[in-house]
């Protein structure tokens, strides 16, 4: 049954092939069994998981169940749940028990979806190789001594590894793509503001946007029809008619116009990588699309904008955790400065302490201006860019990261190698544009990962451009190895 895909679940389901409190016990032993190798899990939800399935199964017999009712799925640990902990991979909530649920959880629940549990992630979201969670690193199911990508990277292993169907994800500067490339799945990043971000444990606000992670294209549009809504409780929410976003999948593409970046081609781009994406871009053309050299001419000033932009708005962000209202709080304090020096020292890892301190430096008196009003105003010619390249194609693809998955320590004591893994995905955050990652290769036997970029709210779109591509493909069907 881990074989089926969301979509085949729902028939089975339908069909009585099997219960929803059967598929789901196969899933909670399979993380039982086979997690302790990938620890993409941070908590299980057993109990909790076994009493929706059973409501779930009330549902579908009395004929009225939305689409994914009964179908077993997991969220991100940075997604509040009520009654559950809600860690943020971080030392900081490990004690976290959210009164709430966010309103995506909340999507999800009215809708009869199944929570497996909760999974492992880089600490608050910072990181591209899920190696600075406090719960440890995850594996890479296709190789283990690799990183799985981050910060999504317990949602993208447990995907791969087959101990779920489909998770929940967010994506700051490619936190859903790049560990979709890594792990050989599907991820999309929607417009920023298509999805609500009330109960999402903030990063950094103005990139921060919540997706999915699933194995196929068809998959990731189920998903996202639960989770899309507009929310009057965030208000960067975009009150934006929701499409369908299955009901177009198989449209044909004659005639799509695809734009293909220079500047996503160049130096440090792995040849391996860079020749599996050129085949998947004449694979749309044997499909009747047509090509073209496009030019995003700031690019290369992405990376620097964002770890500007990123920083200052997580060191707001984050200053709430202080060990006064919630969160680890140190013993024994002496006085109150003592307090929040010793419970901020404590709670946070290194990489987490590195962005706060250059983002409260990007902020400070007479820096302001020199820092992050400069980086919003570069991110504003890169938005600019985007809108000139939409007015000429309907899609941009490239490569989604650099190179295949690494081995774990090969980047971490070099923060700017590591944010070089995000330099295809980042300025599509910086746009809030929607991005997707789909398999379209291996090299040495790990995935490669297609980027998608749409224009705005063509979410509908790059799923119906993905899902042909995997008509046409069978990357997206392979497993790792050791997947039985």
């Amino acid at each position: 049954m881990h074989n089926l895909t969301i979509a085949e679940i729902i028939q089975g389901l339908k069909n009585k092939s099997f219960s929803s409190v059967e598929i789901t016990q196969h899933f909670l032993n399979r993380i039982k069994t086979l997690d302790t190798e990938y620890n993409s899990f941070i908590t299980l939800t057993e109990e909790q998981a076994l009493a929706q399935a059973t409501a779930a199964d009330a549902r579908l017999a009395a004929g009225d169940a939305p689409a994914l009712c009964g179908v077993p799925l997991a969220h991100k640990d940075i997604f509040c749940t009520n009654g559950v902990r809600t860690s943020c991979g971080s030392k900081m909530l490990d004690n976290f028990v959210p009164p709430y649920d966010a309103t995506v959880v909340t999507n999800y629940s009215q809708d009869g979806v199944v929570i497996l549990g909760k999974t492992n992630m880089d600490e608050f979201a910072m990181g591209s190789s899920n190696e600075t969670s406090y719960y440890g690193p995850v594996k890479n199911p296709w190789d283990t001594n690799c990183v799985p990508g981050g910060s999504s990277g317990g949602s993208a292993a447990a995907v791969a590894a087959r101990l779920v169907p489909g998770a929940t994800a967010t994506d700051t500067g490619g936190s859903i793509r790049q560990p979709a490339a890594l792990c050989g799945i599907t991820g999309i990043k929607p417009t920023y503001g298509r999805v609500s971000r009330w109960g999402m444990i903030a990063f950094a606000s103005s990139l921060d946007q919540a997706g999915t992670m699933t194995r196929t294209a068809e998959d990731a549009a189920l998903m996202l029809q639960s989770m899309a809504s507009y929310d009057r409780k965030d208000s960067t929410c975009v009150d934006h008619p929701i499409d369908d976003y299955s009901v177009n999948l198989n449209a044909p593409l004659a005639g799509l116009k695809i734009g293909i970046p220079k500047e996503y081609f160049g130096e440090g781009l792995n040849p391996g990588t860079a020749e599996a994406v050129q085949a998947a871009i004449k694979t749309y053309e044997a499909m009747g699309a047509t090509v073209q050299e496009v030019s995003l001419p700031h690019t290369h000033l992405a990376v620097p904008a964002y770890y500007v932009i990123a920083p200052a708005e997580c060191s707001a962000n984050l200053s709430r955790f202080d060990g006064v209202r919630y969160g680890h709080r140190c013993d024994n304090p002496k006085d109150l400065e003592d307090l929040y020096r010793r419970s901020r020292g404590e709670g946070f890892g290194e990489e987490v302490k590195r962005r706060i301190l250059v983002g409260t430096y990007a902020l400070s008196a007479g820096f302001y201006d020199a820092y992050y009003r400069k980086a919003q105003q570069v991110r504003r010619l890169i938005k600019q860019d985007f809108v000139d390249v939409f007015s000429q194609v309907d899609v941009i693809l490239g490569p989604t990261s650099p190179s295949p998955a690494f081995e774990f320590g090969s980047k971490g004591s070099d923060p700017v190698a590591m944010y070089l893994e995000d330099i295809y995905t980042i300025a599509t955050n910086l746009a809030g544009l929607p991005g997707m990652s789909i398999p379209c290769g291996q090299v040495d036997g790990k995935p490669v990962g297609l980027q998608l970029i749409g224009n705005y709210f063509a979410e509908a779109k790059l799923l119906n451009i993905a899902h042909k591509f995997q008509t046409e493909t069978d990357f997206h069907t392979q497993a790792p190895a050791a997947i039985k």
